[in-house]
């Protein structure tokens, strides 16, 4: 009889944790949706991207080989410049240090 009784115990214990472990894990996901509807909202009110929306794609802006390797490359990636290719910078005038401490 004792042996009835602990496997009914068991069953009942098992029963109880697998029970709190759903409603832990629905809260949990529910929580994750409320945060995304929430931030989803505040994008949308204000007309910026989303924090992690806006990482993921300077992530991808710099990346040489694009978001994920063996994709395709995207138009903003970063890239050598080719031959040919016009670069524009400002001109500044630089002076060697060591040659202005000698005098004549």
């Amino acid at each position: 009889m004792p042996s009835f009784v602990s496997r009914v115990l068991r069953f009942i214990l098992k029963l109880a944790l697998g029970l709190f472990a759903a409603i832990f894990a629905v809260s949990l996901l529910l929580a994750a949706l409320i945060v995304v509807a929430v931030s989803l909202l505040k994008s949308l009110i204000t007309g910026r991207k989303p924090a992690p929306a806006m990482v993921f794609s300077r992530f991808q802006k710099f990346s040489p080989q694009g978001m994920w390797p063996g994709g395709p490359r995207t138009e903003g990636t970063a890239s050598p410049a080719r031959a040919g290719d016009v670069v524009d910078v400002e001109v500044r005038e630089v002076r060697d240090i060591r040659s202005d401490n000698r005098l004549p």
